[in-house]
């Protein structure tokens, strides 16, 4: 009898790719194998409902997935799972399991008991009290480069923009204790770099299933296991960053020097009307305290233009901040609205003409910004974690790609056999349009 096939289908966040490939460990543990669509047996489609028409694009990719394998039985988890709930069933015969966020746990259970249970149809949509932790399912799996371990779920900010905290739930902490024990678990595998993820990391601990351990807390002892050589972490939120975390960036050596700390808006109107918490001053003033801490941080950031009522002087606002933040690198996005939200009953909507306009001027100031930043760092010397082969192969010896401290792609010229994983000292030689090139050097004593 042969294995079961699956096929993983992601859209939106880091964390959803996280969930997607634990969901594809899960599975092979339980006998399934990898394969391309077309020869699935059942299809895990992880969605995402940040972006603009999300719930289009979902119904894009059931087509697809239709058209390209009829018989397979598909899953569908994640935000969009969680707005649209079993109506997906009804609107797409071929899904017989939606999960909300907090439902993704069950996912790999419920795809055996459906495969044996042809007219069953199952939903995992209710959020749950406590953090719904699971089983890493590392057992034989080759470690990536990079790991990320989830650390929390859920939001309980309600910025007007956003779905997150309906489509996420409130937020919730998992265990120290199981944190560190998946950090571990993959070190001891081979990941040198691990990424910590959560809607709002700074909030980890303060809910009511926290366990007593602060985030920056939770930062000093995952730094503290043996083996690790970098730490990151996404996303925290302006309004929560603690003065201790602050100092962590300064007494924590594995903390890498790169921060992305989502803006929005550079006019203090707008972020009033977002309900960010927060104004440019106090923004400001952070991001000096961490270049007090770690002088080469480096910073990106998210940006919205076209939010509900903004002016042509407000949209002036965030092209300062571009400037006066000093981002390296910004994910810009026209606004949307997203049923539910605050902003979505808000009048005065920007045309989307303007917002057009608008997003092609700060993503025109962001790309000289960018440019600028990349071209610094030629004749530095850094470190780059290699990741895999590069795509530019030009037959003058093996190109490999991976990251440097600060995350800037690089691609690396090795002079001797690289692998995944491997730490290579190297000189930044020359700046491409989106990354860097460079040589190996020998180790300094």
């Amino acid at each position: 009898m042969r294995e079961p096939g699956f096929h993983c289908i992601t859209f939106g966040c880091q964390m959803n790719v996280n969930d997607s490939q634990w969901v594809a460990r899960a599975l092979v543990r339980r006998g399934f194998a990898e394969c391309a669509l077309e020869e699935a047996d059942v299809v895990f489609l992880n969605t995402c409902s940040v972006r603009d028409k999300p719930e289009q694009k979902v119904h894009s990719a059931l087509g697809r997935v239709h058209q390209a394998n009829p018989r397979a039985l598909v899953g569908v988890a994640g935000c969009v799972a969680q707005q649209l709930g079993e109506s997906l069933m009804r609107r797409h015969p071929q899904v017989r399991l939606v999960a909300g966020s907090d439902g993704i746990v069950s996912v790999p259970d419920a795809f055996v008991r459906l495969l044996n249970e042809p007219e069953a149809r199952l939903s995992f949509l209710d959020f749950t009290a406590a953090y719904p932790d699971r089983d890493p399912c590392l057992g034989g799996a080759e470690a990536p480069a990079v790991a990320y371990v989830n650390i929390m779920q859920g939001c309980d900010n309600f910025c007007a923009y956003c779905i997150v905290p309906f489509t996420r739930g409130p937020r919730k902490s998992r265990s120290t204790a199981s944190v560190l024990d998946e950090c571990r678990a993959w070190i001891d595998r081979g990941a040198g770099d691990i990424t910590l993820l959560g809607q709002n990391v700074n909030a980890f601990g303060l809910d009511g299933g926290g366990d007593g351990t602060t985030f920056p807390g939770l930062l000093r002892a995952v730094a503290a296991l043996p083996g690790l050589r970098r730490l990151r972490f996404v996303t925290p939120h302006p309004r929560d960053f603690s003065p201790e975390t602050v100092r962590a960036l300064a007494e924590v050596p594995v903390l890498c020097p790169r921060l992305h700390l989502p803006l929005q808006s550079g006019s203090d109107s707008v972020l009033a009307r977002m309900g960010r918490g927060y104004d440019m001053a106090r923004y400001l003033a952070l991001v000096a305290d961490m270049r007090a801490a770690r002088p080469d941080v480096a910073l990106s950031t998210d940006l919205i233009v076209g939010f509900p009522g903004e002016s042509e002087e407000e949209f002036a606002d965030t092209l300062a901040a571009v400037d006066a933040a000093g981002f390296m690198s910004s994910f810009s996005f026209c606004y949307s609205d997203r049923p539910g939200t605050r902003a979505s009953s808000m009048p005065f909507k920007v045309p989307h003409e303007v917002q057009l306009e608008r997003l092609e001027r700060v993503q025109a100031l962001q790309d000289r910004r960018a440019e600028a930043w990349l071209q610094s760092r030629v004749g530095m010397r850094t470190e780059v974690l290699l990741e895999s082969p590069s795509p530019r192969q030009d037959g003058r010896g093996p190109l490999w790609q991976g990251r440097d401290p600060w995350g800037d792609a690089v691609h690396v010229r090795l002079t001797e056999p690289g692998r995944p994983g491997l730490f290579v000292p190297v000189r930044i030689d020359s700046a491409r349009r989106h990354s860097l090139l460079a040589s190996p050097v020998p180790e300094r004593n």
